[in-house]
Parts: structure tokens; sequence; C-alpha cells
């Protein structure tokens, strides 16, 4: 009898407390999903892609991307997580529903609208160059035939690269990372690289990298834009709109493009 009088009293004590902890809406809390103000946003975003997301000195986490994310959050008052995941990791999370959305330089392109990637307006018009060394013989675009050039994998620049590899005759070699691809290109192994420019430029300047874009080498180029993959999410994707409209007419999207490009 005692033991059922107990066990009476510890189911009572478990099921006041799963009351109080709000039962299985807990999950969603725990995921981020909320606070105790209302929803909470997840942002995937990458590691280092400057100058749109990385740390600087102090281990800040700063960037075009973090500057526009917070400036439009503040616009439109609502809660966001940020979460530095690296390029795979951040398209992984939103894809999986572990994040709502994903700004990452992402540039916006009809493979990725099929794959189920439903774009913001673009934030940022990226083109994409040409990179040689300092001292290259390199000085147009015609001067790449039988040269061997260096691309990252998956990237807007691997794109344009391979579009014109064919009329101006030259070969292509993949790298999975940017300062890889850089490093062959300075060390003479690659005579030059496909990259987007305003990275590039900020690279260089930066780093002091003893390269140089090609003058004239840049495509039309396309927009980066914050993306989401799930139709529910189009209340963010909303938002994020608005309120990127509202801070280029305020001036605050001037402001931060000049911070980190000088534009």
């Amino acid at each position: 009898m005692k033991k059922r009088i107990l066990s009476i009293f510890f189911s009572a004590i478990l099921a006041v407390s799963l009351a109080a902890c709000g039962g299985p809406s807990n999950q969603s809390a725990a995921n981020g999903k909320e606070d105790g103000d209302g929803k909470k946003w997840i942002v995937a975003t990458d590691t280092v892609f400057k100058p749109f997301e990385y740390k600087n000195e102090k281990g800040e986490f700063v960037g075009i991307d973090v500057d526009i994310l917070k400036a439009i959050a503040e616009d439109q008052n609502f809660n966001y997580e940020l979460q530095s995941l690296g390029w795979d990791g951040a398209v992984a999370a939103v894809q999986a529903g572990q994040a709502d959305a994903i700004i990452a330089g992402a540039t916006i392109k009809q493979e990725r609208i099929d794959a189920g990637w439903i774009f913001s307006d673009a934030y940022y018009q990226a083109t994409q160059s040409v990179v040689v060394p300092e001292d290259s013989s390199i000085k147009s675009l015609d001067d790449l035939k039988g040269k061997h050039v260096a691309v990252k994998n998956g990237t807007a620049g691997a794109d344009y690269a391979n579009e014109l590899k064919d009329k101006y005759d030259f070969k292509v070699t993949v790298f999975e990372d940017s300062p890889t691809m850089y490093q062959d290109v300075i060390a003479g192994n690659s005579d030059a690289c496909f990259e987007d420019t305003p990275v590039m430029k900020f690279t260089i300047k930066e780093n002091g990298l003893a390269l140089k874009v090609l003058e004239g080498s840049e495509n039309s180029g396309a927009g980066y834009g914050l993306a989401v993959m799930d139709s529910n999410k189009q209340e963010f994707l909303d938002m994020f709109n608005k309120g990127l409209a509202n801070i280029k007419a305020n001036g605050t999207y001037d402001e931060i493009i000049q911070k980190y490009l000088g534009e």
C-alpha cells in the first residue's frame, strides 16, 4: 500500500514538473525558435567569407551579412540567433529544419531555386573576376589560353570559369577552400583563379597578397540573398525584404557597405 501511495505521489510531482516546463512545446524553445518574448529565428551562416562574415581581431563575428541582418532585425523588431556553421553545415541545417534561414553570401541562381531554395530580394550584387599574380603577363581573358586556372568548388566563380574555359582554352583545377586556391596562384602552380570580386579585393587589401584583380574580367554578376527552404518560413522572408528596403532608404545599408568595402 505504501509503495502504491509513493508511486501516485511521485507521478503527481512529475506531472506538475512537465506542466511547468511547458510539456512537449518545450522542444520548440530547445531548438531556439522561441524565447520568452516570442519567436526567435535561427539563421545559419558560414564561418569565414570575408568581408561578409568572419571574426575580427577581437574575436567578434562581423561582416556585411552580419551587420545587414542585425540592422534588419532592429528595423523589423524580430529576435534571431546567428549560428556560424560553415557553408556545408549551414546548408544542411536549413535543409534539415534545424535552422530557419541561411545568409552566407549565397548567390541567387536557378539551380538552387530548382533545388528548393526560396530567396529574399538581393541584398548585394556581386560580380566574379579573374585574379592573377601582381607581376603576371596576363592582361585580358584572351591571355588565359593554355593556362591553368584555379576555382573553389561549388562557387559562382567556378561557374564563371567553366562558362569561359572552352572559349578561351584554359584548364580548370578545383580546390575545396579559397586560401588554398589563392596560395596555388601565388606559388605559380596556377596562373589565375576566379573569385567573387568584393571578396578578392577585400582579401588582397587585408592580407597584402601579391595578387590583383584583372581589370575588365568581371562578369555581369548576380545577387546574394538570404534563403529559406520551407515555404512556411515566408513570414521571415517578408520581414527581411521589408527591412532591407527600409535600411536602404534610410542610409543604413550604404553605411554598412562603406564600412567594409569603401564603396
